[in-house]
């Protein structure tokens, strides 16, 4: 390489280093941006919220009175509802998960199921609230049920769990599978007792961040007719002090009611309520990161 090469290809990396550069500082300064205005519609909410957020406003039922109403229906409503669709999607979720990982050949089929499972986790809420609504309320016969609610929403993060679930039996070491079976376990003791344990974890937190997408979705919901004024609670006395027939709300629903009226008190409900729906949403956030860490470090053992 004669000195004019040479000047040449020096020339060009400094060219990408100062572009790299440039596109580091502007990917800052994006963030800073995204951070401010973040900060500034946090504490608008905060301060609307002062005053009105208290231990009446979530142990009370909503009222047509500022100062009487509260959020307990939507509070267990979304509590009750997140419950079910755990209960409905995740052993379905990770089912699938492993049956395409573990279990067939990467055919035509698979490929299909694969692009399929992608493309619906693109697709918007309000499709899943159009489809429940035909299916589960319609054709079931469910009604504007919490059941309905669970399983509209089961649809709607299922997609999300497929794939967090493929990622984490897929991220499992080859030789920790060659060697079980190699000891002459099964294919399913194998899975079972070894696959499943490592990637719990990352199944585990897809899971939960799936859940915190269900909390906060309010489209679905009021397409299959959840109700925005409930003076009762979606439990029964009876084991499993659910029910699963009852009407029901949810924080983001209720949230948008208040939003929609005139009264400036309502606004600032709608800004507690925000604040509640926060507080879940980082709860649940932090779990999935505290077990994540938690049985990672078992896994290692």
């Amino acid at each position: 390489m004669n000195e004019i090469e040479t000047y040449e290809v020096q020339r060009r990396v400094k060219q990408r280093q100062q572009l790299g550069q440039i596109f580091k500082w502007l990917a800052f300064t994006a963030t800073i941006i995204g951070l401010f205005f973040l900060a500034l519609l946090l504490i608008d909410t905060w301060n609307k919220s002062v005053g009105w957020l208290d231990f009446q406003f979530l142990t009370s039922y909503p009222s047509r009175r500022p100062q009487e109403t509260g959020i307990l229906a939507a509070f267990v409503g979304s509590i009750v509802l997140v419950a079910l669709t755990a209960m409905i999607a995740f052993p379905i979720g990770v089912s699938a998960a492993i049956y395409l990982e573990e279990y067939p050949t990467q055919g035509t089929l698979t490929r299909f199921i694969q692009a399929n499972i992608a493309n619906l986790a693109g697709v918007p809420s309000i499709v899943y609230g159009l489809l429940g609504l035909g299916i589960f309320v319609r054709q079931m016969g469910l009604g504007r049920s919490i059941l309905a609610g669970a399983l509209t929403m089961s649809l709607l993060i299922l997609p999300i769990i497929i794939i967090s679930a493929q990622e984490a039996i897929r991220a499992v070491p080859p030789s920790l599978r060659q060697a079980s079976l190699a000891l002459g376990a099964t294919r399913w003791q194998t899975i079972w007792n070894q696959v499943l344990p490592m990637a719990f974890p990352g199944i585990l937190t897809g899971t939960i961040l799936a859940l915190s997408r269900a909390i906060g979705e309010t489209a679905p919901l009021i397409t299959i007719g959840a109700l925005t004024f409930i003076a009762f609670l979606p439990v029964s006395a009876e084991p499993p002090f659910v029910d699963v027939g009852s009407a029901f709300t949810v924080l983001p629903i209720q949230i948008f009611n208040w939003t929609s009226r005139p009264q400036a008190e309502f606004r600032n409900l709608a800004a507690a309520g925000i604040i509640v729906l926060l507080v879940i949403l980082l709860g649940m956030n932090s779990i999935a990161i505290f077990l994540r860490n938690r049985l990672s470090k078992r896994s290692t053992y």
